[in-house]
C-alpha cells in the first residue's frame, strides 16, 4: 500500500519537529526513510496507564498511547459542591449555569468545552459551574436529575430552565439569553 507524499502546500504548521529514530530492520518502518514528527509540550508517551490492566495497557502503548501531563488545561469550569452550593449558586447576584456531569460520561465531556466557551462569552453576566453527580447525590436528587449531562440555569436562587443532553451551542445560547441582562 503506497503512502501519499505531502507537498509543502499540504503540510500543516507544527511548533517543532524531531527526527524519528531509525526502526529495527525487522520493522515495517525500516523500508521508509527517516521522517520528521511533531513534538508537543505537555504530552508524553505512556508506558503504563494508571488503573488499567497490563494486557489493555500494553496494547494501548503499542498503539502509541499519549497522556496529557497538564490535565488542568483540559478543564475550564470551576467545581461546585454541597459545601459551596449556597454561596456560589443560590446567593449569586447574576444568573448561574450549572453543568450536572460525571467523569465517566462521554457526552458530558463533549459538551464541557462549549460551556467553557459560553462562560467566557457571557463573563460578568453569567457564572458557570460544574457539579459532579457522583460526588453530590443530595443536590442531584433535590433537582430531579435523571440524565446527564443536564445544564440548569438558576436566577435569584430559583431554578429557571434546564437543558438535557449534549445539545448544540445554539440551544444553550437560546436558554441563556432568556435570563441574562442585555
Amino acid at each position: 500500500m503506497a503512502v501519499p507524499r505531502l507537498t509543502a502546500s499540504m503540510a500543516l504548521p507544527v511548533p517543532r519537529t524531531a527526527a524519528l529514530a531509525p526502526a529495527p530492520a525487522s520493522s515495517s518502518l525500516s523500508r521508509r526513510a527517516t521522517r520528521l514528527l511533531p513534538v508537543f509540550e505537555g504530552l508524553r508517551r505512556c508506558t503504563r496507564l494508571p488503573g488499567v490492566s497490563f494486557a489493555t495497557s500494553s496494547r494501548a502503548v503499542r498503539r502509541g498511547a499519549v497522556v496529557c501531563e497538564a490535565p488542568e488545561t483540559t478543564t475550564g469550569l470551576p467545581d461546585v459542591s454541597k459545601a459551596t452550593w449556597q454561596s456560589l449558586v443560590m446567593d449569586s447576584d447574576v444568573p448561574v449555569l450549572v453543568d450536572f456531569w460525571a467523569p465517566w460520561c462521554g457526552p458530558c465531556r463533549m459538551i464541557e468545552p462549549t460551556i467553557v466557551k459560553l462562560a467566557k462569552v457571557y463573563e460578568g453576566k453569567l457564572r458557570c459551574y460544574k457539579l459532579n453527580t457522583d460526588e453530590n447525590p443530595d443536590i442531584t436528587t433535590q433537582y430531579g436529575i435523571r440524565s446527564i449531562p443536564t445544564m440548569m440555569i438558576f436566577k435569584n436562587g430559583e431554578k429557571k430552565d434546564a437543558v438535557i443532553g449534549a445539545v448544540p451551542e445554539s440551544t444553550l445560547i437560546i436558554s441563556i439569553e432568556k435570563f441574562v441582562a442585555r
